[in-house]
């Protein structure tokens, strides 16, 4: 697990400035403590970077990236992991390829030079991103893995391509531009973003399972997408009836698991587990102890608030398992105190401050010695655990239920939810033609946010709320999404498309995953997302995902023998942070902010909010008329005001090259 980066000038005589290879591995220093490498070829005008986390092949020098192919031909900077390599090296060294390291990463050279890049993606299992030079095709390809488990990010520049793991190490560059696209400020106030966008004019990521691929051709570079993987739900009318063996998809949930867990806990150094008091980390931890002769060590975030804490079920979980447990309790300020820390990891706003949390935990299992945890992320995108799901299941996958028992199932699922409305659920119903046209319906997981762009308009800046006056942000994101992967697949099947599309790429696994986690070096493996599970789930009939009112069926049945009854028997539970509204504590500290960040001179400075409305909704969230969900909405719109106004402090007032010179200077990381 590292950090990646690189350039690629249109003329292939132009050279590349070392120092400033070695400035953009140092900006991402947390992701990559352990040493830093970087390559040049002078002569093809490119150049690539690389700071590395050890955890596979531990030896300093041999495990030094970018790598090299034999003939000098390929080039490599990969950041992530490759499970099963050992497997693919075995095979490959028996058809004569000669390895100089140990490392997972080094198998992509030798899959690409003998069966190229299609057949080399197959055969990759795990959450990576890597740059891959071909000198005898004059391409660079900038690969990510299939569900965006690790991010990658480009631009072009008058010269040519920038890449890099973060936008802190493109923004490291002298000719990338800094500024917000109003489209990009619109989609930060809201949540949900386009997929392959940013908040940053110019600035792309490349999309989960595709290839950005970069072509030289007369002094001047061309840029193609392709994708090499999506998430394909069978069609419905293929799914086995109500009769259907659930035992044959409860045994084949148990055994794909527990493979992706057994591949997950490959590694040099000690693999420990994140614990919540969900069915997902406890899942997890049950295998993961199973598997191992030693007691595992396990993670838990606890919040001073016993509406949002899980430890209880967690300890339970956890002396099940004979885990080695280690509780990190967070106070209400302790929160709002690591906010503008965690932005400039996470890159983009945050609604709720689970991520910060995150950030303190990744924090704390670094100071305990550990790099590497797994994590439950993922379960709920395969096996509908989101309320979301449930309420799309009710209302457009059970149409043969009579319409009062749907209507009682609906109210038992927001009264068991009412701490998340106005932000997992919706508070009303929003409909998007788009959506409505694209999917079928307005999925529930993406109306929380669409419904905000009535509020994220009026405090955009006049000159950028005239960019967008015409744009329709539900229209952008539904435009993305692959219709023949949705035409013809049940609704349940629909909606989960489109989470895993949106808010698992964009949220959890950004600002609540890899970013606050490597903001620490630590390294998080989510073992759902293994693509050969996620593959066995997505043929699993709905009905078995969620049974009646209960979520995650499939899952809960595998587990049960794992799980205490407690948990086993427990409706799904948001993990989120205590909203500001909630504790008064919490609330003085987002006072705080907003007197250094949302000041009348801080938001004309930077030009993206309208001061008059930042005011306006500050009075809203304070009037005692205002009350649960309506708060709810409020917390997660004042945290996207902060937010915006926190990025442009971190990347754009501030001049990101002359820091990142300054941190590779205070590294002595020297070209």
């Amino acid at each position: 697990m590292c950090g990646i980066a690189g350039v690629f000038h249109h003329q292939a005589e132009r050279s590349i400035d070392a120092q400033t290879l070695v400035n953009m591995a140092a900006i991402m220093h947390h992701r990559g403590p352990d040493g830093f490498g970087y390559h040049i070829k002078p002569e093809q005008g490119i150049g690539f970077s690389h700071a590395r986390l050890s955890i596979i092949d531990l030896n300093e020098f041999r495990g030094k990236q970018p790598f090299l192919s034999d003939d000098q031909r390929l080039m490599l900077t990969h950041n992530g992991e490759f499970y099963d390599f050992k497997r693919i090296r075995a095979d490959l060294t028996a058809r004569g390829a000669r390895f100089r390291s140990k490392s997972d990463s080094e198998i992509v050279l030798h899959l690409f030079d003998r069966y190229g890049l299609e057949s080399t993606l197959q055969e990759l299992r795990g959450e990576f991103a890597f740059g891959l030079f071909d000198a005898a095709e004059d391409s660079l390809y900038l690969v990510r893995d299939r569900f965006g488990i690790k991010p990658l990010y480009w631009t072009e520049t008058e010269h040519g391509v920038v890449f890099g793991s973060e936008l802190k190490v493109l923004f490291a560059h002298p000719d990338v531009k800094r500024e917000f696209s109003a489209e990009g400020l619109y989609h930060q106030l809201i949540q949900v973003m386009v997929p392959g966008s940013t908040a940053f004019s110019g600035i792309h990521q490349v999309q989960p399972g595709h290839v950005v691929k970069v072509t030289r051709r007369d002094g001047k570079l061309s840029v193609s997408e392709q994708k090499y993987w999506d998430v394909n739900f069978p069609d419905e009318h293929d799914y086995p009836g109500d009769d259907v063996d659930e035992e044959h998809y409860v045994e084949g949930v148990r055994e794909k698991l527990l493979e992706a867990v057994q591949h997950r806990m490959t590694a040099d150094v000690p693999v420990g587990c994140y614990l919540s008091g969900g069915i997902d980390s406890c899942s997890i931890l049950g295998l993961a102890s199973a598997s191992t002769q030693t007691s595992v060590k396990a993670f838990t975030i606890g919040f001073d608030s016993a509406d949002y804490d899980e430890t209880p079920i967690a300890k339970e979980m956890a002396e099940a398992t004979q885990a080695d447990h280690h509780i990190m309790a967070l106070k209400a300020n302790d929160l709002y105190d690591h906010f503008v820390k965690t932005l400039w990891h996470t890159e983009r706003t945050i609604y709720n401050t689970l991520g910060v949390a995150k950030y303190l935990m990744s924090k704390e299992v670094h100071e305990a010695g550990y790099k590497v945890v797994m994590t439950g992320e993922g379960s709920d995108e395969l096996f509908a655990g989101y309320p979301a799901f449930r309420k799309d299941m009710f209302f457009h996958g059970l149409d043969h239920l009579p319409e009062i028992e749907r209507l009682e199932w609906q109210r038992l699922l927001e009264e068991n939810n009412k701490l998340f409305k106005g932000a997992m659920l919706a508070r009303e119903e929003f409909v998007s033609d788009a959506f409505n046209k694209k999917v079928g319906f307005t999925p529930s997981c993406v109306q929380p946010w669409l419904s905000c762009s009535s509020v994220a308009l009026p405090l955009m800046a006049a000159d950028m709320r005239k960019q967008v006056e015409q744009y329709d942000p539900s229209n952008a994101i539904a435009a993305t999404l692959d219709e023949s992967m949705l035409k013809g697949r049940h609704p349940l099947d629909r909606a989960q498309y489109v989470w895993i599309k949106t808010m698992l790429e964009g949220q959890i696994l950004t600002w609540g995953g890899d970013r606050v986690d490597m903001a620490n070096s630590m390294e998080a493996r989510p073992a759902f997302l293994d693509h050969h599970l996620a593959e066995y789930a997505f043929s699993v009939p709905p009905h078995l995902r969620i049974k009646g009112n209960k979520e995650k069926y499939v899952l809960r049945e595998a587990m049960k023998g794992l799980l205490p009854e407690t948990l086993y028997k427990r409706e799904k539970f948001a993990f989120m942070a205590p909203p500001a509204h909630t504790d008064p504590e919490k609330w003085k500290a987002v006072e705080q902010l907003a007197e250094q960040f949302l000041n009348k001179k801080a938001v004309e400075e930077a030009g993206l909010l309208d001061y008059d409305m930042v005011v306006k909704t500050f009075e809203q969230h304070q009037d005692p008329e205002v009350k649960g969900e309506e708060q709810v909405q409020l917390d997660a719109v004042i945290n996207h005001m902060l937010g915006v106004q926190v990025l442009h402090h971190h990347f754009i007032a501030t001049d990101v090259p002359k820091q990142a010179a300054q941190r590779a200077k205070e590294l002595d990381w020297q070209a």
